[in-house]
C-alpha cells in the first residue's frame, strides 16, 4: 500500500496527507515552502496545517517575524493510532449496548404487490427453520400461483418443516392430504370464519400478506411481537381438532 493511502486509512484526508508528508521531509518551515512542496494554496495550507495541530500532528513556532510550523514524528503518528483503538475499545461496551437497543427495536418493512411478496418467501427460505401460517388457501393460489408452489418445493429440498391454520375448503382438504410429503402440517378452521389474507411467523420476524385490492405485506421483526403472534397461533392450534392432522 502507497504511504499516502496508508495515512488516508489512518483518517487523514489527501490534503492532510500532502501536507503531513511535505513536512516530513522539509522539517520545521513556513506556510510558504510547505506550499510549493505540497501544491496546494497557502491559505489551505494554514487551514490544513491548523486541523493537524488539533490532532496533535503538527505544531508551530516563531522565528523573528516568520511562522514555522513542523510535524510530529512518524512513531507519534503510530502512537496515536494505538490512544484511537485503545479508546474505542474501551467504548466497545456502550458501543454494544447501543447497538443491541437498535437490534431490538421493532422494525416494520413494507412491499406491494406479487414481486414484493416473492421477496418476503425468499426470506422465509434463507431464515426458517420451521415457520407458522395462518392462510386463506384459495387466495393464496389465486394470487402467487406456481410462485407458491415453487416456494412449497424449494422448502421441502431444504427440510423446513411447516405448520399451517387454513378455512375449511376443497383447497385446504388438498393441502392436508399433501401435508406427509411436502413436510406440512394442517389444521383447519369453519369456513365461516372469512378472511383474505396470510401470515407467516419465523424466528422475530412477522410477515402479513393482504390479497383484497391492493396487493400488499409487511413484514415486522420485534422479539416480543413475534412472541406474540406465536402464542395465539399455538392456542388456536391446541384449541383445534387433533383429527385434523396429517
Amino acid at each position: 500500500m502507497h504511504i499516502e493511502k496508508t495515512l488516508e486509512t489512518f483518517g487523514l484526508t489527501e490534503k492532510e496527507t500532502k501536507i503531513y508528508l511535505a513536512c516530513l521531509e522539509l522539517g520545521p518551515s513556513s506556510v510558504q515552502r510547505i506550499s510549493r512542496k505540497a501544491g496546494l494554496p497557502r491559505s489551505t495550507c494554514y487551514e490544513v496545517l491548523e486541523n493537524l495541530q488539533r490532532q496533535g500532528l503538527a505544531a508551530t513556532f516563531r522565528r523573528k517575524t516568520v511562522k514555522y510550523f513542523s510535524v510530529e514524528e512518524p512513531e507519534r503518528v503510530v502512537e496515536l493510532a494505538r490512544e484511537h483503538v485503545a479508546l474505542l475499545e474501551r467504548a466497545l461496551p456502550e458501543l454494544r449496548a447501543r447497538y443491541g437497543e437498535a437490534r431490538h427495536r421493532p422494525t416494520v418493512r413494507f412491499y406491494q404487490g406479487r414481486e414484493g411478496m416473492k421477496l418476503i418467501l425468499e426470506e422465509v427460505l434463507s431464515e426458517a427453520d420451521e415457520f407458522l401460517s395462518f392462510s386463506s388457501s384459495e387466495d393464496l393460489f389465486a394470487i402467487l400461483g406456481d410462485d407458491f408452489q415453487r416456494f412449497v418445493e424449494r422448502r421441502v429440498k431444504k427440510r423446513i418443516p411447516a405448520r399451517v391454520i387454513l378455512r375449511e375448503s376443497v383447497v385446504a382438504a388438498e393441502r392436508q392430504r399433501l401435508g406427509p410429503q411436502e413436510l406440512r402440517e394442517v389444521r383447519t378452521i369453519p369456513a365461516s370464519y372469512e378472511y383474505h389474507g396470510l401470515v407467516f411467523i419465523w424466528g422475530r420476524k412477522i410477515a402479513m400478506f393482504s390479497f383484497k385490492k391492493d396487493l400488499v405485506a409487511i413484514v415486522v421483526e420485534s422479539d416480543e411481537l413475534a412472541q406474540v403472534e406465536r402464542a395465539m397461533f399455538e392456542f388456536i392450534w391446541q384449541s383445534l381438532r387433533s383429527d385434523n392432522r396429517e
